[in-house]
């Protein structure tokens, strides 16, 4: 099994950054595929970026040109770097994992966290 803990979330202005990260623990050889989603009030989950073990990053059109996705093998973590935020940002983010399947789609991931709170204000 495979357990996700996100942080980082909180309250920000328009235009201010966060850094989120998931951290892997259990059988993480598993993590293969390691990604960010996100959910919005009264939206659906939306897929954010993806990071491959031994690949590149991938990303959706919501984070190219704002935000960054980065991972480390060795601390079985990941990280999103979010920069001039919107309010339409906000959102529930998750941490997902999975062994294969396709990167941006949700029915691929087998292993979810509980997700961190991302609010930002105009």
């Amino acid at each position: 099994q495979v357990q996700l803990v996100e942080s980082g979330g909180g309250l920000v202005q328009a235009g201010g950054s966060l850094r989120l990260s998931c951290s892997a623990s259990g059988r993480t050889s598993s993590t293969y595929i390691m990604s960010w989603f996100r959910q919005g009030p009264g939206k659906e989950r939306e897929f954010v970026a993806a990071f491959p073990r031994n690949g590149g990053p991938y990303y959706g059109d919501v984070a190219k040109g704002r935000f960054t996705i980065a991972r480390d093998n060795v601390k079985d973590t990941i990280y999103l770097q979010m920069n001039r935020l919107k309010p339409e940002d906000t959102a529930l983010y998750y941490c997902a994992a999975s062994e294969d399947g396709l990167l941006p789609v949700l029915s691929s991931y087998k292993y979810w966290g509980q997700g961190t709170q991302v609010t930002v204000s105009s």
